[in-house]
């Protein structure tokens, strides 16, 4: 497989890039897609069959109820660190081997309900602390241990809309693919 084919499916809508302006448009459009991403997702894989559920995305690659355990392992993670920059100056979070969670007997073998039902609650509450942020919160700052950099919420919000856009993009071109 070409380099280019291999980039396009691990990162079918592209790699994150941040904007240049965290405009409120912007903003509101991110939270909107973040605050849609369970239902969207249920939508996509409600009715997958346990084999379908359990093809990989690409070879090599996790399969596609690792991706939806991965999300909400992801996206709680993503939680807790906008809480800690919330109350807490300039914490420094806590870095998770997100490789090795997606290995987990649970991620492997659980079905997948419980975890639709979860990412539901949970993106309601990540979307209803958000949208409460002003100038200031939004501001605030954790810092990644793993890259050693500062990340402001602002940029969180737009990361964290991408991740789940481009973990259901995996599973819509598999779809596709395999024409499920």
């Amino acid at each position: 497989m070409e380099n280019s084919e291999f980039e396009k499916l691990c990162y079918p809508i592209g790699k994150f890039t941040a904007p240049e302006l965290y405009s409120s448009n912007y903003l509101a459009e991110k939270i909107a897609e973040i605050a849609s991403f369970p239902e969207r997702l249920k939508k996509e894989v409600i009715y997958l069959t346990d084999d379908q559920l359990d093809t990989p995305y690409r070879q090599d690659g996790w399969t596609i109820r690792q991706v939806i355990h991965h999300c909400a392992d992801s996206h709680i993670n993503c939680f807790i660190r906008i809480k800690w920059a919330l109350t807490e100056d300039k914490p420094i979070i806590k870095f998770y081997h997100e490789d090795r969670w997606a290995e987990m007997h649970d991620n492997l073998n659980m079905p997948i309900q419980p975890t639709l039902s979860f990412l539901e609650g949970l993106h309601f509450r990540l979307s209803y602390l958000i949208k409460s942020l002003n100038e200031v919160d939004l501001e605030k700052i954790f810092i990644h241990p793993e890259h050693n950099s500062e990340f402001k919420i602002k940029e969180i919000i737009g990361l964290y809309a991408w991740h789940g856009n481009h973990h259901l993009t995996h599973i819509t071109e598999l779809k596709k693919q395999k024409g499920w």
